[in-house]
């Protein structure tokens, strides 16, 4: 199989890549166009594309395509039109799983961030305006026992959720669309967002990036946060609407926010920049060589599978 893979990957994901299919590492790290990724589904078998990649409605459009499986380096797929896909009969996979802890120890890490002031702290450390140590210097807020809010408990929340539990001690209160039976720590179920963002005291948004979740976070939502809360974001940068938090961080409306994933990445909004309560990451939610490699080797998984005749694991199509 004729194979493209639209970014560079750990060595031994590429080794495996290499020694499998006749693969096209692709070496320029931006994003495939629309056009890119047309002219790529006519020409290979199967692409692993990720984040950012053009496999919108109109790179499917117009008949002739060779590629059989988009195989999606990542859990989230918004930036492929699964639709449009079975429409032309391209089958769509992910990588779930692999993703899962690695996540969520970047939520835990932006959590710590914001409440303990780290990024801030580091910025005048490393400016030279640090005077010694105060009693009153940079105090923060205390994680320990205070009120966690998971807005969507699938795989990643429900890491998060443990790790809030068992390593900090704290209440754990979430919302999901659908009911959550099993759970094998204590969390309270709440009716509806709103619910979740009048009593938390940090609030994590581990919902599915799409259509159906963007600005799920907005002015409104915001503004049903308490004036200490803080906002964490690893899902997906659209889920909040950017220039409302920056609004209400500027108001004070919130205390503050740990984001790692933006609206329009790469751009970070310089309002945004400017702020000294928000912890920025450059989206290191998967960074780890651990899960990258097993991403990879997941996506494929996928591959193989449809290259020997058997439906892929992870389809989302």
């Amino acid at each position: 199989m004729r194979l493209l893979v639209t970014r560079r990957m750990t060595e031994a994901a590429e080794r495996a890549l290499t020694a499998r299919f006749d693969t096209t590492l692709r070496d320029d790290g931006t994003p495939l166009t629309v056009q890119d990724a047309r002219a790529a589904l006519r020409y290979y078998d199967a692409i692993i594309p990720t984040l950012g990649d053009g496999f919108s409605a109109p790179a499917f459009e117009g008949g002739g395509l060779k590629t059989r499986l988009v195989a999606n380096f990542g859990a989230g797929f918004n930036h492929i039109d699964v639709d449009a896909a079975r429409a032309a009969g391209v089958i769509v996979t992910n990588t779930p799983g692999v993703v899962t802890d690695a996540t969520a120890d970047i939520a835990m890490t932006l959590i710590l961030m914001t409440a303990r002031r780290a990024g801030e702290g580091e910025r005048i450390l490393r400016a030279g305006e640090w005077a010694g140590w105060q009693p009153t210097q940079m105090l923060g807020r205390h994680v320990t026992g205070s009120t966690v809010g998971i807005i969507g408990m699938g795989r990643i929340g429900k890491a998060i959720a443990a790790r809030c539990c068992h390593g900090f001690g704290m209440r754990v209160v979430f919302h999901n669309r659908s009911r959550v039976s099993s759970l094998d720590i204590p969390a309270t179920q709440l009716a509806d967002i709103g619910a979740v963002l009048s009593v938390a005291d940090f609030v994590v948004l581990a919902v599915p990036g799409g259509s159906g979740t963007r600005h799920l976070v907005g002015a409104a939502e915001l503004a049903q946060m308490r004036r200490d809360a803080f906002l964490i974001n690893i899902s997906r940068g659209d889920v909040v609407d950017e220039a409302a938090l920056i609004r209400t961080l500027q108001a004070g409306g919130i205390a503050g926010a740990g984001l790692d994933v933006y609206e329009r990445e790469p751009d970070v909004p310089d309002a945004l920049r400017a702020l000294q309560n928000v912890s920025l990451l450059p989206h290191l939610g998967t960074a780890t060589a651990e899960t990258r490699t097993a991403m990879a080797l997941r996506a494929m998984a996928n591959v193989v599978a449809l290259d020997e005749g058997r439906e892929p694991a992870d389809r989302v199509n």
